[in-house]
């Protein structure tokens, strides 16, 4: 039986960058389950898994586009330290969210703090970035 849109699957799978460097896994932890299709994973490791078969294991490398996707520029912005509430201490690498004027929210990163303002960047961590996914399909529902 072979992996096919709309099935609940459940798989191991250890995330690298291309350098090797792991930034997540299953390892340790329950499989990770989702539907083949739903739109729950970014479409490079939903497409790897489609068509795959019970314990069938694969190393796929996923293009920046078919992952996270480019890094924008746009998605970088200056902020005021003024708009910022009083008792903030905003740090490197500290995570914020955001919310437009429409209420909707996102996770930034704060890149840089001067007196007047910190900068904050959208960008998803991974965004621009290759991705090599070792995968191991160990169920199909």
């Amino acid at each position: 039986m072979k992996a096919k849109a709309n099935d609940k699957v459940k798989v191991h799978y250890t995330g690298k960058l291309t350098s090797g460097e792991v930034f997540d896994s299953s390892e340790g932890r329950d499989p990770l389950e989702f539907t083949v299709g739903g739109g729950q994973m970014i479409k490079g490791f939903d497409e790897a898994v489609n068509g795959m078969e019970v314990n069938e294991k694969k190393t796929v490398t996923i293009p920046s586009g078919e992952a996270y996707g480019e890094r924008r520029e746009d998605l970088i912005q200056q902020v005021p330290k003024d708009q910022l509430p009083a008792e903030m201490s905003p740090e490197v690498g500290q995570k914020l969210v955001a919310t437009n004027d429409l209420g909707h929210q996102t996770q930034v990163s704060v890149t840089a703090v001067s007196e007047e303002a910190i900068t904050v960047d959208a960008n998803h961590e991974l965004a621009g970035k290759d991705l090599v996914f070792d995968i191991e399909l160990v169920g199909i529902n």
